[in-house]
């Protein structure tokens, strides 16, 4: 019988190595990982991530607490802890220690008290069920190894009324633009990795894991079958990403 393999970039390799693998790629880039996101979007990262917050409307008036998976830098974990009240907590997971690291640094005293960083998978998330209020991750799924797994972990721990929310890169619906930013994404992107982080071959596999990740309409009825209810998606700067949400009833 042969071993189960999954996607890495646009190789097939066994199932169990893709985790490694993707620890590689961000021990490689972690320094500079932020500042790459500014360079390879234009900024618009941001953009996109201030969306994410804006529809997850972080209570301000009673205990909020939160999930932020392989937000390890804590870009996104920031803009909630500004949104929420004084009572908002929020939890980085990340399966990378580098990762961490930096987010670690970045937060330093600022949010003492509302934020804890926790090395661990998405896959088995070291958390009691009904354990949160609202649970993000950006920019992360499509590195998960077997991501039916974690969306299933996601539905675990949160409490019911509890909401999902995902940003993910996904398919540019414009006739011209695809072909533009194909051709930006697979020539201009990995030289920039190469040029600002030395490394040209993580920031190659982050681009075809882009173009192997689901559409968002089968990403969807993923998110569904993990037992989430009324699961949708809103797309962004012309597809280039989509935010999807899912609600455990």
């Amino acid at each position: 019988m042969s071993e189960e393999t999954t996607h890495f970039g646009f190789q097939s390799v066994p199932l169990e190595e893709k985790q490694g693998r993707v620890n590689e790629v961000f021990h490689s880039v972690a320094g500079r990982y932020d500042l790459m996101n500014d360079l390879m979007s234009g900024g618009l990262h941001r953009v996109w991530k201030n969306a994410l917050v804006a529809m997850l409307r972080p209570p301000r008036n009673r205990p909020f607490r939160h999930l932020d998976v392989a937000g390890g830098t804590g870009d996104v974990a920031f803009r909630i802890l500004e949104a929420g009240g004084p009572a908002t907590h929020v939890t980085v997971l990340d399966i990378n220690g580098d990762m961490l690291a930096v987010g670690r640094e970045r937060a330093g005293r600022a949010h003492d008290g509302r934020i804890d960083f926790v090395e661990a998978n998405a896959e088995a998330l070291p958390f009691e069920d009904k354990s949160f209020d609202a649970y993000t991750i950006a920019f992360g799924i499509r590195n998960v190894p077997r991501i039916d797994v974690a969306l299933r972990e996601a539905h675990r721990v949160l409490r019911p009324g509890g909401r999902f929310l995902c940003l993910e890169f996904s398919k540019v619906d414009v006739p011209g633009l695809d072909r533009i930013y194909d051709a930006y994404s697979f020539n201009v992107i990995p030289r920039l990795g190469q040029l600002v982080t030395g490394d040209a071959e993580s920031y190659r596999y982050l681009v075809e894991s882009i173009r192997r990740f689901p559409p968002p309409a089968a990403f969807a009825r993923m998110i569904e079958q993990a037992g989430f209810r009324r699961v949708s998606y809103r797309p962004l700067t012309a597809g280039v990403v989509a935010i999807h949400s899912g609600w455990k009833i």
